[in-house]
Formats: structure tokens, C-alpha cells, sequence
């Protein structure tokens, strides 16, 4: 028999949302799932699988049974003919990066944190930047599900392909995902340059910036004009850094963290603190060379809320022009730093955000100094009103307000999905109340 704990509280990483499942399990092989989902029945539960908690929202909670699949994250297989890796759904991508340099190989793509597993990373559609890389699920070939019933599905394009375009993109709400076969690439390098700019000038050549480095994003520094430009580009050269721990550390986290728990007595000091770290940290140059997995990656600094739409690529301009003039028109408007903007290739899951269009996507974010809240709700509506307007689409795994009416209205390929998830779950075993507002 399996054995779930009792009074575990669950907490993703930003401790903005939590729950405290009845029963949590760790569960060390597919037999074991399959009790908790005989056992859940019984008992008339629900079940939801967590992985590494980073999404900052409520997808994952549950005060039912709740799985965290940690001891099932080996590595199954390295094709190295056909460069790709077969994973548990529970590997952290930390894991995998360095196993596949063991072999010569990397991802093509990774988002800003790897402390997150692979079944997780496909389930909300995590990406990062690069308008020729897809979300990370495009880089998913294969994948197998086990289903409330206790069936295994082999899903591919050749295999179960309706299963397999929900399942790249599957919120958690169409079984278990056991193992992962990723397309990789040969390993490589990165070279990062960051330097100063404009908005004005980034959005007037935002072509040529597209065009000329593989891995482009821009932040932006609202209540002002700054803007820090950052091309990464797969290079030959050795290994260097121009980065600073006294500076990143020091300065960038604890001298942050203490102004902006200060501004929140004097709110207006907000914009003086987005200049100041502008000048302080991003109006220089500033280069990196490593291996690619370590540039990908980067510090998310504390505790924060984020939001981050995908719009149709050719709105950029319109919409952050917009929301720039929403902050200025409003003095009581305060937004931290910085806005992160990326860029991704259109594909064809059904729930990805960039489906059927390229897109750019625009991060927002409110720190949380020493886990205080800052009043956020004007600010978050202010720019959920903007991306809606110009066509966005919210990241599955952060918080936003949107309902299956919007849905509906935003995923051609949303009824076909919602036929698949009734067809593979049709008790709701896998729902929680995040998902019902995406559902019902």
C-alpha cells in the first residue's frame, strides 16, 4: 500500500498562493499511482500533481490528494543519432541540463528558471525568447499519460496525435505525464550582451533587433524611458563573465529589496527607484559567454507577482506605448522593474499562447519586499485591459482573471481540447478551482 502524509502545506515558490492537500505523496513508480487514483476514487478526491511549485498561481493547488513526482525523475534514454532524451515527468530541468552535456547535448530553448520538471514546464506552456524557438513544449516529440482510468497512452504525432497536440500544453487536467522525449541539440555556448537603450528606439527598429541576435528581449523600466537591450547568441569563444557578485547581490537584491519596502509607505518613490537602478545596473555594457543552459537562466530576484500575455507580435509597439501612457496618465500607478519583453515562434498546440502566430510576450511584475504585499490591482487590470484589446493571451501558470468565456474566445482549438480532457477525465479527478474557472 501506498502512504500519504498528512498535514503537508503546500507553497509555490513566490508564497503567493498555497494549500494544504489532504494527503501528499511521493510516489516511486507508476504501480503507486495508480493506487492514490484507485484510492481517491474510492474516497470520492481529487488529485493534482505538483513539480518544482514555481507557478505563480493556484493551478496547482489542492486540498485533496496532492502528487509531487521528485522520485521519479530519472533519465530513460539518450538517442544520440537522433539527439534525443526520453525523462520521468519528474526531472528537473536543473537535472537534465547537466546530464545532457554529459552527452554532447543541450535544449535548443529554456525559460529563466530550471528548478522546474519537465512534465510542469510543457504543462503551462513556459518559454523564453528567440522568434525562431517555439515555446518549450514544440520541443516535446513523444510523451506517455496515464489517464484516470489507469490506461497509458504513447502519444506523439504518429501515435494518439489529438492526445498528443492537448497533451504538449495539458494544465495539468488530462492525466499524469510519466515520461518526456524532448529533441535536443548539439551542445553550445552563449554570448550575452546587454546595453543600454531607448524604448522609442527599440520599438522603431524592432526588426532589425529580431533579425540581427537569436535570443533577443528588451526590459523596460516604467515611469521611464530606459530600456536594457540583451542579444544572446550561440558562440566559439571561452567561457567568460563581466558580472559582478558584489553588484548583483549586494545592490540588485538586498539594497532593492530595502527600497522598495520603503516605497511602499511612500509609493511615489517607485519611479526614482526604477531610474536609479537603471543608472546603477543596466546603463553599462555588459558581457557573458558561457555554456547555454547558464545563460538561459537567471535569478528571479525575491518574492513577486507576475503577469505575462502573449499578443500577436506585429501589437507590440501599440500595446507597451499603451501601457507606458497608462502609467503616466495615472500618477497613483506604480510599476516595478522591470517589464521583460520576449519574443516566440507561432506553433500549432491548441492551448499554447502562441498558437497560429508569432508572439510577444510581455512580463509584468510587483515585487514582494520581506513577503509584503504592494497594492497591485489597478496596475493588474490597467494591463490585462491592454492585452486583451490588442488579442493577448495570459501564460497559463501565472495569476490572471480570465474565464472559459475568454477562452472560448481566444483558442480556436479551445472546444477540441475540452472534448479530449472530458473524453480522458470524465469525473474531473484532475480539476481543481483554478481549472473550473478555465472549464465551467
Amino acid at each position: 500500500m501506498v502512504h500519504g502524509q498528512g498535514g503537508v502545506k503546500f507553497q509555490n515558490w513566490a508564497k503567493t498562493y498555497g494549500s494544504s492537500p489532504e494527503l501528499y505523496f511521493q510516489p516511486t513508480s507508476v504501480e503507486e499511482i495508480r493506487e492514490i487514483l484507485d484510492m481517491a476514487r474510492q474516497r470520492d478526491k481529487r488529485v493534482k500533481v505538483v513539480g518544482g511549485g514555481h507557478s505563480p498561481s493556484d493551478i496547482a493547488c489542492t486540498d485533496d490528494f496532492m502528487i509531487q513526482m521528485g522520485k521519479m525523475n530519472r533519465v530513460l534514454k539518450v538517442d544520440k543519432e537522433k539527439q534525443q532524451v526520453t525523462v520521468e515527468g519528474g526531472i528537473f530541468l536543473s537535472d537534465l541540463n547537466v546530464e545532457l552535456s554529459k552527452h554532447g547535448l543541450a535544449l535548443a530553448n529554456l525559460g529563466a528558471v530550471s528548478e522546474v520538471a519537465a512534465a510542469g514546464v510543457i504543462g503551462t506552456g513556459t518559454h523564453n525568447t528567440g522568434i525562431k524557438h517555439g515555446i518549450l513544449s514544440t520541443q516535446v516529440v513523444a510523451l506517455t499519460l496515464l489517464t484516470a482510468s489507469g490506461e497509458i497512452l504513447e502519444c506523439s504525432e504518429s501515435i494518439n496525435a489529438d492526445i498528443f497536440q492537448a497533451a504538449r500544453l495539458h494544465l495539468g487536467c488530462l492525466g499524469i505525464v510519466l515520461t518526456v522525449t524532448f529533441q535536443c541539440v548539439p551542445q553550445f555556448h552563449l554570448h550575452e550582451v546587454a546595453f543600454p537603450s531607448t524604448l522609442t528606439e527599440v520599438l522603431d527598429h524592432l526588426e532589425d533587433h529580431l533579425k540581427r541576435s537569436q535570443y533577443f528581449r528588451f526590459l523596460w523600466f516604467p515611469h521611464s524611458e530606459n530600456v536594457s537591450i540583451i542579444y544572446q547568441d550561440p558562440t566559439n569563444k571561452p567561457p567568460s563573465s563581466s558580472a559582478s557578485w558584489l553588484w548583483d547581490y549586494a545592490v540588485g537584491y538586498y539594497l532593492l529589496e530595502f527600497l522598495l519596502w520603503i516605497s511602499t509607505f511612500v509609493p511615489s518613490l517607485v519611479s526614482w527607484i526604477n531610474r536609479f537602478f537603471f543608472w546603477l545596473l543596466f546603463s553599462s555594457r555588459v558581457e557573458n559567454i558561457s555554456i547555454s543552459y547558464k545563460i538561459f537562466n537567471y535569478e528571479c530576484r525575491f518574492k513577486q507577482h507576475v503577469q505575462d500575455w502573449a499578443i500577436p507580435i506585429e501589437k507590440t509597439k501599440e500595446a507597451l506605448l499603451e501601457l507606458k501612457g497608462a502609467l503616466e496618465n495615472n500618477p497613483k500607478l506604480v510599476a516595478h522593474y522591470p517589464v521583460e519583453v520576449r519574443f516566440t515562434r507561432g506553433d500549432e498546440i491548441w492551448l499554447s499562447p502562441c498558437f497560429q502566430r508569432d508572439s510577444c510576450y510581455m512580463n509584468i511584475i510587483m515585487y514582494r519586499p520581506y513577503g509584503k504585499n504592494v497594492p497591485r490591482l489597478n496596475y493588474w487590470l490597467t494591463y490585462e485591459g491592454i492585452m486583451k484589446k490588442y488579442g493577448g493571451r495570459p501564460h497559463w501558470a501565472k495569476a490572471h482573471s480570465c474565464t472559459r468565456k475568454d477562452f472560448e474566445k481566444m483558442y480556436p482549438a479551445f472546444p477540441k481540447f475540452c472534448s479530449i480532457r472530458e473524453k480522458l477525465d470524465p469525473t474531473g479527478i484532475f480539476l481543481n478551482s483554478y481549472l473550473e474557472k478555465v472549464f465551467y
